[in-house]
């Protein structure tokens, strides 16, 4: 088939090296460069990067909805989107003789949006999946052409979960397609009345709320980690947390210890005492410094930032 692929993050390289493989990639549309980090150099995508090893074609537009044409020009047999970032106008959704067909990482209907991986870890599910679907005008409400499940380990977080659902959608996807030329595969159109959302996530969710339990806080730090990362502010300013654990010790703290109190540094390890045991400090990245294990930070000016009684909020 000839395809066109529209994609951006790092869930979406796998998928498009699995089509490279036995498809002809005639183009790859992808976001523009962007500033990144403190001094704003302009960074591709990872999409981008494989489409340039791989001497695919690249498009970048600002605004795919009224930027267009060279999809056209392209005359795909399909276009494959799979985390792109923008909304895919309806003349491009309609063009291709098998549509405009999307790898979303949950089972919808539920978690429809832009964060379905960090949202299912936050919340505590126990399984998150894969949906091959065709795109609708109306965001992740196409009809499911195939899904496929995947169980969420304890210790996984959203860099983990993303690199297994990738390579799951990409087999899936492969599959799908087969599937889809031979008339063997019928689109089955979403219950609506089991809809739930994983909106974009805004800066203000990434900080740490230590009146939750212990296992919220843990959830919210792997649903965060590697990107964007949770964070606490101490002293005006930004602890990221990359790592923490829970334990049920100290059970015997005084009930009026107010949730978010330094209960304890033992071993150079910080405990914080939240709604219903306590959660321990294990990897932290200090403002304008380097992520590094909690020991190491203690060792140095972690003791005029961490100290017991401190109460963080």
């Amino acid at each position: 088939m000839k395809i066109v692929f529209m994609g951006t993050t790092n869930f979406s390289v796998p998928i498009l090296a699995g089509l490279q493989k036995y498809h002809d990639i005639v183009l790859v549309v992808t976001q523009p460069d962007r500033p990144y980090g403190r001094k704003q150099i302009l960074k591709a995508s990872p999409v981008k990067l494989y489409a340039v090893d791989n001497n695919i074609p690249i498009f970048q537009p600002e605004k795919i909805k009224t930027d267009y044409q060279i999809v056209l020009d392209a005359q795909p047999d399909v276009i494959i989107v799979a985390a792109f970032g923008q909304m895919i106008p309806k003349i491009l959704l309609d063009y291709p003789q098998y549509r405009c067909i999307n790898v979303h990482a949950s089972l919808l209907p539920k978690y429809r949006g832009g964060s379905p991986m960090h949202t299912a870890i936050k919340n505590g599910d126990l399984k998150t999946g894969v949906t091959i679907m065709l795109m609708a005008p109306k965001m992740d409400a196409g009809a499911i052409l195939s899904q496929s499940e995947l169980l969420i380990d304890d210790s996984d977080n959203v860099g983990t979960i993303e690199s297994k659902l990738a390579s799951l959608g990409r087999d899936l996807l492969l599959d799908t397609l087969i599937k889809l030329m031979n008339n063997e595969i019928f689109p089955q159109e979403q219950d609506e009345s089991k809809v739930t959302f994983a909106y974009t996530i805004k800066p203000s969710e990434e900080r740490l709320d230590f009146c939750q339990t212990a296992k919220q806080i843990y959830n919210h730090v792997r649903a965060f980690y590697p990107w964007p990362i949770a964070h606490i502010y101490v002293d005006g300013q930004i602890i990221k947390i990359h790592q923490v654990t829970m334990t049920e010790k100290m059970r015997d703290i005084d009930a009026s210890v107010e949730c978010g109190t330094v209960v304890g540094i033992m071993k150079g390890e910080v405990y914080i005492k939240v709604k219903d045991g306590i959660i321990i400090l294990k990897i932290v990245q200090p403002e304008g410094r380097q992520a590094m294990d909690i020991k190491s930070f203690m060792n140095g000016s972690g003791n005029n930032v961490f100290c017991v009684g401190k109460l963080l909020k």
